[in-house]
């Protein structure tokens, strides 16, 4: 499937939050002990975002004002439906108060949404008609074409500059500023870095500026490549750090070290639960950060990094959940509010929200006879909306989860719960 359904764990911060931001919040986690642990969520509403015209559509971003960024599948050129979700392009969109904006591609035939912010502006990934110089994927689509990261405003879609000597980029967030955060890969060869999608050649953590110009964050001491998932309002940037035998670029990122870069670029390791991988995936304004790493036990479980512990909190899933990961790159907001994906023990996924301590399944909190079965959450904003992708009427579509008490009226009942 044509997903970037994906980014993995990844990493939080170092600066010490201003102090007029300190809210206190229990940062202890916990199993959900009980059928009432879920009594201080909220109830959700389900939107359908629908699609651009396609079998599919997956949701990657989501902002203050509830604009949705992702892909969706576009039409099929072919008639055979079995085909449908394979062949199917995907194209970027904007979701904006139920309109469904498709922001087109670079001359390839697959994009991807990775955010937008209160200008409109958004940040995209591209394929162009170009194959990329050794057969890099960079993109993840499977066309082996070359992948850009590009800048849509005012209905253009613009490609970003490159690091010295590079063919490929990717951009995975954007803040309000008009920062964008992302890697570009450049022409020092690695043998190393073949199994990481890139054909050998080295890849860089990197912020694209409002003016479009483009600025490396180093690497940790000792380690040669970097990856840059998550950027917040005051330019403090998370992601990971290694050498490229042990470190992948997204959209399945894997690394051993969990990094923060402060607004002058310089990097921290904020270290690991414990196991081999630790990767960062989003920081909020008052610089706490989310991610997944590994524990000794060799599972992958998402974690909270906050300026006031600088270390990591591990936070367990609900008994019958044996794995969860906090994927990129807005899924915690200012009020520690957390969410991801986790796995039962046949491997099915589910959308799962952690606050003060526990953690639920979303499922729970949507009306009991919903269509939804929500698979995965990929952002939550400052009113507590939640986007993703789930199942309802066996198709995959991005949707928006709004709270109850944010509800006007439109789609599912709120009181159609069971308490």
């Amino acid at each position: 499937m044509k997903s970037r359904l994906l980014r993995s764990s990844m990493a939080l911060a170092v600066l010490a939050m201003p102090a007029g931001l300190a809210i206190p919040v229990p940062l202890v986690a916990q199993h959900l002990k009980d059928a009432h642990a879920t009594d201080h969520f909220p109830r959700y509403v389900v939107q359908d975002l629908g699609t651009l015209g396609g079998p599919y559509s997956f949701s990657y971003n989501l902002n203050n004002e509830g604009v949705v960024s992702g892909g969706s599948a576009t039409a099929t050129q072919n008639g055979d439906p079995s085909q449908a979700i394979v062949n199917a392009p995907q194209t970027a969109f904007l979701w904006d108060r139920g309109r469904l904006l498709n922001l087109g591609t670079l001359g390839g035939p697959d994009s991807a949404g990775a955010a937008a912010n209160p200008s409109k502006l958004a940040a995209v990934d591209s394929e162009t008609a170009n194959l990329s110089r050794q057969g890099e994927d960079v993109c993840a689509f499977g066309t082996k074409l070359q992948c850009l990261a590009a800048v849509w405003k005012n209905g253009q879609l613009s490609a970003l500059p490159l690091l010295p000597g590079g063919n490929n980029s990717y951009a995975l967030d954007m803040n309000d500023r008009g920062q964008v955060a992302g890697l570009s890969d450049t022409d020092v060869y690695d043998h190393d870095c073949a199994a990481a999608k890139t054909a050998g050649f080295r890849f860089q953590a990197v912020i694209w500026e409002p003016n479009g110009r483009i600025r490396q964050l180093p690497p940790l001491d000792g380690d040669t490549v970097a990856n840059a998932f998550g950027i917040n309002d005051r330019g403090q940037v998370v992601g990971n750090s290694g050498v490229c035998a042990n470190t992948t670029p997204p959209p399945y990122p894997s690394s051993p070290h969990a990094v923060l870069w402060d607004r002058d670029g310089t990097p921290h390791d904020l270290g690991t639960l414990g196991g081999p991988f630790s990767s960062p995936s989003a920081i909020n304004s008052r610089g706490d950060v989310s991610g997944t790493s590994s524990t000794v036990d060799g599972f992958p479980r998402p974690f909270l990094w906050t300026p006031e512990t600088r270390t990591l909190l591990k936070l367990e899933p609900p008994t019958g959940f044996a794995a969860a990961i906090n994927p990129c790159c807005k899924t915690i907001n200012e009020r520690r509010e957390i969410v991801g994906f986790m796995f039962d023990a046949d491997f099915n996924s589910h959308a799962f929200l952690w606050k003060d301590g526990v953690m639920v399944d979303l499922n729970d909190l949507i009306a009991k006879d919903s269509p939804w079965m929500l698979q995965s959450a990929a952002g939550i904003n400052a009113s507590g909306q939640i986007t993703g992708q789930g199942l309802i009427n066996g198709k995959v579509h991005a949707f928006l989860a709004t709270p109850c008490h944010e509800h006007e009226g439109r789609g599912e009942c709120c009181d159609n719960h069971d308490h």
